[in-house]
């Protein structure tokens, strides 16, 4: 089952993605958000409405983050021994992480934006996992039943301002760089994502592609790291790390610029396509 989140005539909704299209579930259903709609635990009752008419063509809504509004969003950084080699840094014996404000994300077919205090906007595929179940220390034998579903993510980052201090923070919120899409794949459908693949396209051309084994800290680490410090809600979102062939390492390096598209591609899950445009 896939469901996002869009907006339509100024209205914002969640739906149930089908072939012929969009099931909006926000008319359906009492909870306001995908997120509020995920904490309810109604998730049987829409899969039983994917027989139903669509509401929308896919194409004909704007589509939001898939999480609008979480709690929060943990990113996790050097998560790939191939990324970890191309920065040339060490490996750590916990999980390396950051935040990212929800106000930075942006949907499925929205423009990422190229700010205009740097050139050097670089992107990052990644899987999001998004959270459906509250839970605290919870175990990693225990943590995939906590999870909701996956999504693509492309963690924009501003290279220089990621550099302005030892915090990663600065160049990895900037408005309108966190691509999230283009919907959620619900877990059942994956129930191993050590077996994802992941690629990243830059104008058609791949410049990354792995698969989730070869995460240094595997989805269930992560879930049972993060949720030590602080309770995992539904709709938390960890984004797990991207992989080696970032544009700022290559050489010459590959940063996106105005009217470049780029593609983060998992899966089993889908392809979360956006344009690229400088800020005016």
């Amino acid at each position: 089952m896939k469901l996002c989140s869009f907006t339509k005539d100024g209205k914002s909704s969640y739906g149930l993605v089908t072939e012929a299209g969009i099931v909006d579930l926000g008319k359906r259903f009492d909870a306001p958000t995908l997120r509020d709609f995920i904490a309810a635990g109604d998730m049987g009752a829409a899969a039983k409405l994917a027989s139903e008419t669509v509401d929308f063509a896919f194409d004909d809504v704007t589509h939001d983050p898939v999480i609008p509004d979480p709690d929060k969003i943990i990113c996790v950084g050097l998560n790939f021994h191939a990324h970890i080699e191309e920065t040339g840094r060490e490996e750590t014996p916990n999980p390396v992480l950051f935040a990212r404000f929800a106000g930075s994300q942006i949907g499925h077919g929205r423009p990422l934006i190229k700010p205009l205090e740097s050139d050097k906007f670089d992107y990052e595929g990644e899987v999001a996992v998004i959270i459906g179940k509250e839970g605290r220390r919870i175990s990693e034998a225990d943590a995939l039943d906590h999870v909701a579903g996956y999504a693509c993510y492309n963690d924009g980052s501003v290279r220089d301002w990621q550099k302005h201090t030892h915090q990663f923070l600065p160049g990895k919120t900037f408005a309108g760089t966190g691509g999230f899409g283009p919907w959620m794949t619900t877990a059942d459908e994956i129930p191993d994502p050590g077996k994802m693949r992941l690629q990243t396209r830059l104008n058609g051309e791949t410049v990354q592609d792995t698969t989730l084994d070869l995460l240094v800290a595997s989805i269930p680490r992560l879930i049972a790291y993060c949720s030590t410090i602080l309770p995992l809600l539904p709709g938390d979102v960890i984004v797990s790390g991207t992989p080696g062939g970032v544009g700022a390492r290559r050489n010459p390096p590959l940063f996106m610029k105005d009217g470049d598209v780029c593609e983060v591609e998992v899966s089993g899950v889908g392809i979360l396509r956006n344009p690229v445009v400088a800020e005016s």
